[in-house]
């Protein structure tokens, strides 16, 4: 079921919900994917009232919460309260924002109008993306958001099991390649501890095991993943064609309408998304944060006995074995 998430008045005395024990409340906008967030300042948090927007993220994958009035640096105190922070980018220079900040500005050609999940081309992705508007256009610029985990267990088990095992390569020269080596003259950003110079392919597997949940996603997108390894070019085009195809079906996302103070938050290791680029020539302005990721283990080295007890949480918990 598609849904638009459009803040009103009505829409929230149509789907009420009660507060939970941190005060924290969470209107769902669909069965498990999406929910917009209420009574709650992002520059005003308790551990509690944390620990609960943690919790919403993994069920709900992604969280909107209207109504916030905060900065560059508020944004990233409320990061940090979340976990470890990441640099704005391996490669982008966004100028004049703090380190932290990757700034998508249509003016400097800030458009993300693929559908993607966030820098899979590094071997540790980022967990959790944090994107908060600053300029809108009069209309447009909507962002969807399709639910990785719901379309890979909605596939024929026939179709589980021939992906569960493989590995797919990403590749951020297909978007940053050229960038990096013109624009950086060869040296982009310190992301966990290395210096960009080269954007070198990495594998990761194709299904993902969430190190929380335990659920399985798929976790290719037609940003970075270039192909499916060990397999044909014909091969890996028709499963990726078909995969694509599937995660992005209307009933596995949601559609977000943006307003002033609008924040969104969002799980990278269950997601991908989507910015309109419907709006001309206006401008749209988006700060986003990225938390520290884990590496990505699939369902075949998530059962191996090697693997077990492996994995870390990038939010502060223990990494759970599957």
């Amino acid at each position: 079921m598609t849904v638009i998430s459009e803040h009103t008045h009505e829409a929230d005395s149509i789907r009420p919900h009660r507060p939970d024990s941190a005060g924290v409340r969470v209107v769902p906008l669909g069965p498990s994917f999406g929910a917009e967030v209420y009574d709650v300042d992002l520059g005003r948090l308790d551990d509690d009232q944390v620990a609960a927007l943690r919790t919403a993220l993994v069920t709900h994958k992604v969280l909107f919460l209207p109504g916030q009035d905060i900065d560059d640096r508020a944004q990233i105190d409320f990061g940090r309260r979340l976990g470890e922070l990441t640099v704005g980018h391996p490669v982008h220079d966004s100028g004049d924002v703090p380190d932290e900040v990757y700034s998508l500005d249509s003016q400097d050609n800030g458009f993300a109008d693929v559908w993607h999940t966030d820098v899979t081309f590094v071997h540790r992705p980022p967990a959790v993306s944090v994107l908060r508007a600053v300029v809108l256009p009069p209309r447009g610029g909507d962002t969807s958001w399709a639910d990785s985990q719901l379309a890979y267990e909605s596939l024929t088990p026939g179709l589980r099991a021939l992906i569960d095992p493989l590995t797919a390569v990403h590749d951020g020269s297909r978007e940053f390649g050229y960038y990096l080596a013109q624009k950086r003259k060869g040296r982009g950003n310190l992301w966990d501890g290395e210096v960009f110079t080269d954007l070198v392919p990495v594998e990761h597997p194709v299904v993902r095991v969430h190190p929380e949940s335990g659920r399985k996603g798929l976790f290719v997108n037609p940003g970075f993943t270039s192909h499916i390894a060990g397999v044909s070019e014909h091969e890996s085009r028709g499963i990726l064609d078909i995969l694509y195809a599937h995660l992005t079906k209307p009933e596995h996302t949601v559609r977000h309408r943006w307003q002033p103070g609008d924040v969104a938050i969002w799980d990278n290791r269950a997601t991908s998304h989507y910015a309109n680029r419907d709006y001309g020539d206006q401008r749209r302005v988006m700060h986003r944060i990225t938390l520290r990721g884990d590496v990505p283990v699939g369902p075949v080295t998530a059962s191996s006995p090697a693997s077990a007890g492996q994995g870390s949480d990038p939010m502060g918990r223990p990494g759970r074995s599957v």
